[in-house]
C-alpha cells in the first residue's frame, strides 16, 4: 500500500493552499498596501484592521529572538516540528486528524519561510471590539495552526476510532 493515499495528498494539497495564500496575503499587505512599517495600518470594519506587526517571537510571543543564534534556533526547531507533523500526517489514516496535521503543517511552513528570509513573521489581521482585542495581531498561517491544533485536540477528546470500537465485545445478556 502506497504511503501516499488519496487522503494524505489532499492533506498535503491543503497546507500547500495554506502556505501559499498565507505568502501571497503577507506579500499582498506589505507590497501593493503598503502597510509594511511599524504603526502602519488600514482598518477594514470597524472591528478588523490591517496593522503591520513583526513577531520575533513564537506563538504568543513567547521565546522571542534577540539574537542571531536565537533566531536560526527557533528556525531550526519550528522546521523539526514541522519535520514531526509532516511524518505524523503520513502516518494517519483517519482524514479528520490529516486535516487538522495539513492546516498546522501548511501554517508552520508559511511562518518558517517568514522567520528564514525575514528574521521575524509578519502579523497583521488585528481583530477588535473598540480596545479589546481577543486576540493578539495573528497572520493566516497562524490562524490555521490554531485551526488545526483545534482539530487535532477535539478529535482526540471526543472521536472515537471504529478501530477502538471493534475491540470491545457486546454485552451478554
Amino acid at each position: 500500500m502506497s504511503i501516499l493515499t488519496k487522503p494524505r495528498l489532499i492533506g498535503l494539497a491543503i497546507a500547500a493552499i495554506i502556505f501559499a495564500a498565507d505568502q501571497w496575503i503577507k506579500d499582498y499587505v506589505t507590497g501593493p498596501l503598503e502597510i509594511n512599517q511599524r504603526g502602519d495600518f488600514m482598518e477594514i470594519l470597524p472591528f478588523f484592521d490591517l496593522r503591520f506587526t513583526q513577531n520575533f517571537g513564537i506563538s504568543l510571543g513567547l521565546f522571542e529572538a534577540t539574537s542571531p543564534e536565537m533566531r536560526w534556533a527557533l528556525v531550526l526547531v519550528t522546521a523539526l516540528i514541522a519535520f514531526v507533523v509532516f511524518i505524523w500526517m503520513l502516518r494517519e489514516k483517519a482524514f479528520g486528524d490529516i486535516l487538522g496535521l495539513s492546516m498546522i503543517l501548511g501554517g508552520a511552513l508559511g511562518n518558517i519561510v517568514d522567520r528564514y528570509t525575514l528574521g521575524y513573521v509578519v502579523d497583521y489581521a488585528d481583530l477588535h471590539f473598540g480596545d479589546f482585542r481577543p486576540f493578539l495581531i495573528f497572520n493566516v498561517a497562524d490562524a490555521a495552526i490554531t485551526i488545526g491544533v483545534v482539530i487535532i485536540l477535539a478529535r482526540s477528546f471526543f472521536v472515537r476510532d471504529k478501530e477502538e470500537d471493534h475491540d470491545i465485545e457486546p454485552a451478554q445478556t
